[in-house]
């Protein structure tokens, strides 16, 4: 039986693919190491901490076990009660941004004129940082405003906007669309950018008209950008609109415009009660995990059509 003879060629170009994806393989993993260490340091351990210290009463100095008495105490706290009855009510600004979002994508995928500039008009809210959102939009129907300037023109009296908190709460809602609707337009423009224009086609020679060409094929084909969108505005609406509420209202008039982010805020800080306050923030993060798994699995985002 005669021996077969090795391919010199062959074996050095294997050797040669192998030590080529060992270097690209250490080259990617010290490209994402940086990343992965801020991750642990700023949101895993802070996580890990926050929700040790939920088991303590503590200043930050001083800890004295409590076991579940801080979870336990939530049911019958009427403040918390309110502060989630305020996130919910929130939520209605969720179909507001995205029907404007859905809009302005719209108009600018077909591409009325000036569209460009549009795209860029739509977007600077979003480049803006919530706090000068919220001061601008504050000043705007502050007593001395705009708005209330408006009103005194045509000889009303001034309204104090923010004394109401039915008013008050309108005006973050009003705060949150102008501010979002922007970046979520482009995502969804995203979208449509990439239906192909062969189906739009197909449906207007089949004598569709453009309302029904919108209902029926280019929403539908972006199915899973809409999910996306509505899943992180969800987010937002739970954990995001805290600089909103703190340059804005300070959760006020009373707490009719506080949510559970910023009483998150107010029981670790402003009452020196940190185990409280990691105790509320632990059961915020996992009603934003369920809502995600709950939402994801609604809209399919993670399977094929």
């Amino acid at each position: 039986m005669t021996k077969k003879p090795s391919n010199t060629a062959t074996d050095f170009f294997i050797l040669s693919k192998k030590r080529i994806n060992q270097r690209e393989r250490r080259v990617a993993a010290l490209a994402v190491a940086p990343a992965v260490l801020l991750v642990f340091f700023f949101t895993i351990i802070p996580v890990f901490i926050a929700f040790v210290i939920s088991f303590f009463k503590t200043n930050g100095l001083t800890y004295s076990w409590r076991g579940l008495d801080n979870y336990f105490r939530f049911v019958d706290d009427p403040v918390v009660h309110q502060a989630l009855s305020n996130t919910i009510k929130f939520l209605f600004s969720v179909p507001l941004v995205i029907s404007f979002a859905l809009l302005v994508a719209v108009l600018l995928f077909e591409k009325i004129r000036g569209w460009q500039y549009f795209r860029v008009i739509f977007f600077i809210p979003n480049v803006l940082s919530v706090a000068v959102v919220g001061i601008m939009v504050k000043s705007i129907f502050g007593y001395y405003g705009p708005v209330n300037k408006i009103i005194e023109y045509f000889g009303n009296e001034p309204i104090q906007f923010f004394v109401d908190g039915s008013k008050a709460f309108w005006i973050i809602v009003f705060a949150l669309v102008w501010a979002g609707f922007g970046y979520q337009a482009l995502l969804l423009l995203a979208g449509l950018t990439s239906i192909n224009p062969e189906i739009l086609e197909a449906a207007a020679l089949d004598g569709a008209g453009w309302w029904r060409r919108l209902w029926q094929v280019t929403i539908p084909s972006i199915r899973r950008i809409l999910g996306f969108v509505f899943i992180i505005n969800v987010l937002y609406t739970f954990g995001g609109i805290f600089g909103f509420i703190f340059v804005m209202t300070a959760g006020g008039p009373g707490f009719d415009t506080t949510t559970v982010d910023y009483l998150v805020y107010l029981r670790a800080f402003s009452s020196s009660n940190l185990g409280s306050g990691a105790a509320l923030a632990v059961m915020l993060f996992l009603v934003i995990g369920a809502i995600t798994l709950l939402q994801t699995k609604f809209f399919r985002i993670s399977e094929d059509d």
